[in-house]
């Protein structure tokens, strides 16, 4: 996609950003069913996902991307989401066999609003990236009321992905120019 494709596809959502600030706002999902005999969790993505050879990350077409069912091509926020529930999912598989809790069946939702406005450069006062994220544990189990939320809290602790989005990490962003290497040397 060139510049003048890029601002031709962005120009209509930001006109329609400004004038309606609501339409900007987008929930995206994603759900992991937990194994019944591993320590795993599999991602019940979308056709796009799933169609996927390999994950390439695109524009969202909230923010002028095609349709990702025709280029293959990715929301970040979505793979975000992804890694949220897989993490959480083995994590709280591997702590529910620690405390020998048997899961039957289960299932882990993730879900995070955006504001389109924040990250198209509409609104600067409007925020980039996810204003909230909710995660949802939905369990069939025995398991005693209070084991299961002990349960809860120790894969909220443990869970990486979810530890990092929570308590933001230092990091540092640099640009360096790429060397060529030449064919002989």
């Amino acid at each position: 996609m060139d510049f003048t494709t890029l601002r031709t596809k962005q120009a209509p959502l930001k006109e329609r950003y400004k004038n309606d600030p609501s339409s900007a706002l987008l929930t995206l999902k994603t759900t992991g069913t937990l194994s019944s005999t591993s320590i795993a969790c599999s991602l019940s993505s979308g056709p796009a996902i799933a169609s996927a050879k390999s994950k390439i990350a695109g524009l969202h077409p909230a923010a002028g991307g095609d349709d990702p069912e025709v280029s293959g091509e990715l929301c970040s926020g979505d793979m975000l989401l992804e890694a949220l529930v897989a993490c959480a999912g083995v994590t709280l598989k591997a702590v529910a066999t620690a405390m020998e809790i048997h899961i039957e069946e289960g299932e882990v939702r993730a879900e995070g609003d955006l504001d389109f406005r924040g990250t198209m450069g509409v609104d600067r006062s409007a925020p980039v990236g996810f204003v909230e994220i909710r995660l949802e544990f939905v369990l069939d189990t025995d398991a005693e009321p209070s084991k299961v939320e002990k349960l809860v809290q120790l894969t909220e602790r443990y869970c990486v992905v979810l530890q990092t989005i929570s308590h933001k990490p230092k990091i540092s962003v640099t640009s360096s120019k790429k060397e060529l290497v030449t064919a002989g040397e």
